[in-house]
């Protein structure tokens, strides 16, 4: 059993940034591939960016060059900055084990004036 514990959400201006970190459980958080994903009210929950066990990542067009992901596993932590935040990027993100069934319980991002 692994458990994913995000934190760094809140409320932010357009604009603005905002660092997420997710801390994992165990002693196998090092093999695991990790994504952020994200959902908002009345939408379908979505993979915004993923970084595998070895460091390589992918981003969804939506947060390309405005997002970044990183880990460190010696803290068995991976993060989201999150730069230039826009008002449709206001969703609950959580974190994920891809491959593996377990979620965190999520942080709220507001972007709002």
């Amino acid at each position: 059993q692994v458990q994913l514990v995000e934190s760094g959400g809140g409320l932010v201006q357009p604009g603005g940034s905002l660092r997420l970190s997710c801390t994992a459980s165990g002693r196998r958080f090092s093999t695991y591939a990790m994504g952020w994903y994200r959902q908002a009210p009345g939408t379908q929950r979505e993979l915004v960016p993923s970084i595998g066990s070895a460091g390589s990542t992918n981003y969804a067009d939506s947060v390309k060059g405005r997002f970044t992901i990183s880990r460190d596993n010696a803290k068995n932590t991976v993060y989201l900055q999150m730069n230039s935040l826009k008002p449709e990027d206001t969703a609950v993100y959580y974190c994920h084990t891809l491959g593996v069934p377990y979620w965190g319980q999520g942080t709220q991002v507001t972007v709002s004036s």
